[in-house]
């Protein structure tokens, strides 16, 4: 049985115990197991398995969901879920002309993508969005006169 799975096609992550793991073409790839008709067939391509970096995460303050100021429940079947840390994604790139390396690739419980984690050339490190296509090793580089390529960022005016 081969699978083949799209470039950017992510599908989030289950629990450890809910998956089992193949190894196709020396890549790990997770099927589920089949405890519901919506987890039939589906397939998770093998990522990185690191702890958000502890800088560049906090806390997330969670509305009422679905209470009123006295805590009353007023939309029902709302709330619960699996508590989540935020982590905080560098939308601006404003760092122009320093080359940064891809690190890790993880799931981001906040948002439907998968984020990246660089480390670039002057010490610092970001959570980016992670770019269709781009792996771990490649370098990114955001500036007016980069080339354009996957996951380098430019001005509308460069482009």
């Amino acid at each position: 049985m081969i699978i083949t799975l799209q470039p950017g096609y992510s599908i989030p992550p289950l629990r450890k115990k809910e998956l089992k793991s193949k190894t196709i073409n020396s890549m790990a790839i997770h099927l589920y197991k089949t405890s519901t008709p919506s987890t039939r067939n589906g397939a998770v391509d093998s990522q990185v398995k690191s702890n958000p970096r502890k800088n560049l995460i906090h806390g997330q303050h969670r509305c009422g969901k679905g209470r009123n100021a006295r805590g009353i429940i007023t939309a029902g079947h709302r709330g619960g879920g699996h508590k989540r840390l935020y982590r905080k994604i560098d939308f601006r790139r404003n760092e122009k002309d320093i080359y940064g390396r891809i690190v890790t690739i993880e799931y981001d419980p906040n948002r439907n993508a998968y984020i990246c984690l660089i480390h670039y050339g002057d010490g610092e490190k970001r959570y980016i969005l992670h770019p269709r296509g781009a792996i771990i090793g490649d370098t990114i580089v955001s500036g007016t006169e980069v080339p354009i390529k996957m996951g380098n960022a430019l001005p509308l005016s460069a482009v």
